[in-house]
């Protein structure tokens, strides 16, 4: 390749050449520089090379030093100034008064600000990738490193393959007619139709919009044998360094020292905050708001070789940084939710339980109450059983203090909607708080009662009714507006299935649906009948008709129930939680909740409602469609990873403190005897050491 000469004697330069300025009086200078006196007649493609300008007339030295951008730019009002390393100087000039600069362009790399090897072209033995546009590494551009850290380290020498694998072999040459084709042409950037913004490629703009912060910085699985193969040779020498690694959980740090010609730099993997690499804390944080588990992760980690920490830190984690930032945010979160209820006169809230474990032997009672008008949870108390005497007390303790909370916030009820505990229907009685029953507790009690009779001998008949008894409930429920006239609805029942349709009752003298003969006469039961002696005695004694008169109208707590399920995904049963850990994940699972409470339904490309085709378990064998809705989101993530990068990490005890305002009950251990650990194991190896009779 042909190289451009400078208009000054002597002196080549290859990339950096800058023709001559518009601008007449800037252009005389030029010209008095390069010939001692104007002269009358010269070449329109006069160019001068950087190494005759001083630093301060470049727009962009550092950024090019640092190998951020490809061209070296020129003040429009840059004048040359120092006559540089030629053969001839030119008269009119003084070398002594002139201060020399070297401006030899070298391109640093951006993880290490070192000076790169000096390179030679040699065709036959370059790679594709060799001849790729340079990629600006994005790794810390810091000099310390984790001071007193306990890090491991194992000093490499050359080949690195005792410590991530063996070294790939060496890239295979390339074809003649392969090596043909990487020819780049590069045109030169000096032209006078040069404009800057031309020559940026994908790769500069992406370098100029880095995060600020390290948790939102994108993150790459990279092999161990890839990384090191990056500090097996002396950028200076060509010669082998000495590698040592530094490893802690999910952070490397390598330091680089060649033998040699002393050369040495230090890199790492990802920031450190004091003395906590990111990329632990933040996969940590990753892990537990999103309620995944530990113990899983660390067996597909272990499966993919990828380093991790141990469970200690992740614990340690928890304890110092993420659950304090979980109760902040909740606290937060609930503050807004509180608010915007009381802006109502009198708040419809719906209450429910749900244990830990199935049946009376519950550790932990969650009870959560939702604002039914927005169907969001405003609301989550966590009872231990030890706590309240037992796992049965432990729904109505949660009640009352959800209650008590509210009052405190000055908000007053219009009613609760709950199911049909006998302990929370005395309470509220008791204090003068109006309560309806979900209708779906009702309809599944009595579902199994007719299931139950249906099988007996000579009432196959009821079979063909359960269906259109279990509308009825909600039927009843929905369509009356007092409690007397729900009982008058129900009662008519027994009338209709035996195809009588006028009442006594005058509440609801006759049924609404219109007659018409029936299809199949044989459904109708006779008057003292077992079916119907059955039926009536089932749907029609005092406690059915007490809890039907005080069905719920409007509100019910499906969504409660859903938000039960949400529950799992964040605290499985199978899982013994730490009661704050399970109190956090409780509050993790109403951010989750409440954020994707109000989810449209998808529609196709056309506009369309899209849904799709279920055969619930319960429906026994009927299919049924449901609605898709659009997917979830995850902001409540992302707005946890703020409040932890940016506030709590920064100081964390006024949150600690936060945690530490929470009343944690003692574990049920605490209420037994301890004997001491060796008579304990004793009394275990005796009793599996004796002979078989």
């Amino acid at each position: 390749m042909s190289r451009k000469r400078c208009s000054i004697d002597g002196c080549f330069e290859n990339k950096s050449l800058h023709k001559l300025p518009k601008n007449v009086n800037i252009r005389d200078q030029w010209l008095m520089f390069i010939f001692s006196e104007i002269p009358q007649n010269f070449s329109s493609t006069i160019s001068v090379c950087s190494k005759h300008f001083s630093s301060d007339c470049f727009v962009n030295l550092a950024q090019f030093n640092a190998g951020f951008c490809k061209t070296l730019l020129i003040k429009a009002d840059a004048v040359p100034t120092l006559l540089g390393p030629t053969s001839n100087p030119q008269p009119g000039t003084s070398q002594d008064s002139q201060t020399t600069i070297t401006t030899t362009i070298t391109h640093k790399h951006a993880s290490t600000q070192t000076d790169p090897p000096l390179r030679k072209t040699v065709g036959t033995q370059l790679s594709l990738g060799t001849l790729a546009e340079h990629v600006r590494s994005k790794a810390t551009q810091t000099d310390t490193f984790l001071g007193e850290m306990p890090l491991f380290s194992t000093p490499l020498k050359g080949n690195v393959s005792g410590v991530l694998g063996s070294r790939p072999a060496k890239r295979p040459r390339l074809e003649e007619d392969e090596e043909e084709d990487t020819s780049i042409d590069i045109p030169e950037p000096q032209d006078s139709t040069y404009n800057p913004e031309d020559s940026v490629t994908i790769v500069t703009e992406s370098s100029q919009v880095l995060p600020t912060n390290g948790y939102s910085d994108t993150k790459y699985i990279v092999y161990g044998s890839c990384l090191f193969e990056l500090f097996e040779t002396c950028p200076v020498c060509q010669r082998v360094c000495d590698v040592t690694p530094l490893r802690r959980g999910t952070f490397l740090a390598i330091d680089q020292l060649c033998p040699h010609c002393q050369y040495s730099r230090k890199w790492k993997s990802q920031p450190v905050f004091g003395s906590n690499p990111a990329g632990n804390l933040q996969l940590s944080a990753a892990i537990y708001f999103s309620g995944a588990s530990f113990i899983q992760l660390e067996k597909i980690f272990n499966a993919m070789h990828i380093a991790l920490f141990k469970y200690d830190t992740f614990r340690r984690h928890a304890r110092m940084y993420l659950e304090p930032t979980i109760i902040h945010k909740w606290g937060k979160d609930q503050e807004t939710l509180l608010q915007r209820l009381s802006q109502h006169d009198k708040a419809i809230i719906g209450g429910d339980m749900r244990a830990d474990s199935p049946g009376h032997s519950a550790k932990y009672g969650s009870y959560s109450v939702m604002n039914l008008r927005e169907k969001t949870i405003i609301d989550i108390q966590l009872v231990q059983s030890n706590e309240v005497g037992g796992s049965y007390h432990m729904e109505l303790e949660g009640l009352k203090r959800s209650l008590a909370m509210l009052a405190a916030r000055g908000i007053e009820l219009d009613y609760i909607v709950t199911d049909r505990h006998p302990q929370i229907q005395k309470y509220l009685k008791d204090n003068n708080i109006k309560q309806f029953y979900d209708i779906w507790h009702l309809e599944k009690g009595l579902s199994k009662k007719l299931d139950k009779i249906a099988k007996e001998k000579d009432c196959q008949e009821v079979r063909k009714w359960q269906r259109s008894i279990k509308n009825h409930v909600y039927w009843t429920a929905t369509s009356s507006t007092s409690g007397q006239e729900k009982v008058a609805k129900w009662k008519s029942l027994v009338n209709h299935l035996q195809d009588i349709h006028t009442h006594e009752d005058p509440l609801f003298p006759k049924c609404e649906h219109p007659e018409k003969s029936s299809t199949d006469p044989s459904k109708w039961l006779q008057p003292a009948s077992k079916p119907l002696y059955k039926l009536d005695k089932t749907l029609m004694n005092k406690r059915v008709l007490k809890d039907v008169e005080k069905l719920s109208h409007h509100h019910q707590t499906s969504s409660l129930e859903a938000f039960h399920s949400v529950i799992l995904r964040f605290a499985p049963k199978n899982v013994v939680f730490p009661y704050l850990g399970m109190l956090c994940r409780l509050y993790l699972a109403a951010m989750h909740f409440n954020e994707n409470a109000h989810r449209t339904q998808a529609v196709s490309a056309s506009g369309k409602p899209i849904y799709k085709i279920k055969f619930p378990k319960s429906k026994k064998g009927v299919c049924t469609a449901k609605p898709v809705k659009t997917g979830q989101t995850y902001n409540y993530v992302q707005e946890l990873m703020e409040v932890l990068f940016e506030n709590v990490f920064d100081d964390p005890r006024p949150y600690i403190m936060e945690v530490e305002k929470i009343k944690i009950p003692e574990p049920l251990s605490s209420q037994y005897e301890r004997p001491p650990k060796d008579e304990v194991i004793a009394g275990y190896m005796s009793r599996f050491s004796r002979e078989v009779v």
